[in-house]
């Protein structure tokens, strides 16, 4: 398939591009940055710049292009604004979107979060409503999530993968990544707030196999959500780092979530089941 990946130089987009030149897909890869070029095309993808905010350049694009599927992993996060964030999942999903049915594409992958659910008991599955009623500032970006994943769901085979708490290689939790000085400078409590992880190269696993995956909403998640208390003591070991003080806090969007769907429909098995084997890996 000629598939049309936008933010092809983003954290999953490197880990991504190389699954799908190797499966046979024809990659045409976007970036706002001439300077991730060289990189896109050495990972065997057809680099091009467009800005995800430019409708006129996206819908240029995609009728140059004329993919037969598009993979949404664009983000801004890279100075942790979420405000900024937001208005990628609206505007440049939008965009996109907007462009993909002009040209006639029905087939679109979207990048979602797994931590946007309402509250309540347990870890969440798909049929969880989303937590639209948060404060400000979580309520800003379920939000985006929202208008992310309706706007996904105007195409005929729309697929919608909410992914777990991203750690391995260019994630804030891998070694010398933000979270993790955090960690070894004892900022970071562990609280009873429950996470769901997932591997960043669960993450392009999950999306490589998703082509072939029928349209809705999946969590791609590990098979243990854990609260702080556990899984935060065992992170700060990997990374030589103090033990982390304690919190009895339990965070409202720190509920977790559940694979079920994912692994019994559609029979994905992580590389990483938890992250009790996945932060000794990245760590070695």
């Amino acid at each position: 398939m000629k598939i049309l990946l936008a933010g092809a130089a983003g954290v999953i987009g490197r880990r991504l591009v190389p699954l799908l030149v190797a499966a046979g897909h024809e990659v045409v890869g976007t970036t706002r940055s001439p300077e991730k070029n060289q990189l896109l095309q050495q990972m065997g993808a057809t680099p091009v710049i467009v800005d995800a905010f430019d409708r006129t350049g996206v819908a240029t694009t995609m009728r140059e292009v004329q993919p037969d599927v598009v993979i949404h992993q664009l983000t801004d996060l890279s100075a942790w604004d979420l405000a900024a964030n937001s208005r990628i999942r609206k505007d440049g999903t939008r965009n996109l979107v907007d462009a993909a049915r002009e040209a006639g594409v029905q087939h679109f992958i979207t990048q979602s979060i797994a931590w946007a659910y309402a509250p309540g008991n347990g870890p969440a599955d798909e049929t969880v409503p989303l937590d639209t009623e948060a404060p400000e500032p979580r309520r800003g970006t379920v939000e985006g999530v929202q208008v992310l994943e309706q706007a996904t769901a105007e195409l005929e085979r729309g697929i919608v993968l909410r992914y777990g708490l991203f750690y391995g290689p260019g994630t804030w939790y891998a070694p010398g990544g933000s979270v993790a000085e955090q960690v070894q400078q004892g900022q970071v409590p562990a609280n009873q707030g429950i996470t769901s992880f997932l591997h960043v190269d669960d993450a392009a696993r999950a999306t490589l196999l998703a082509l072939d995956w029928p349209a809705g909403i999946y969590n791609i998640v590990d098979d243990e959500p854990a609260p702080g208390t556990s899984w935060l003591p065992v992170y700060a070991a990997t990374l030589h780092a103090p033990e982390p003080p304690v919190s009895t806090e339990h965070p409202r969007a720190a509920r977790g979530a559940l694979n079920t769907r994912a692994r019994q429909l559609l029979h994905w098995q992580p590389l990483y089941p938890t992250w009790r084997e996945g932060f000794v890996a990245q760590a070695q």
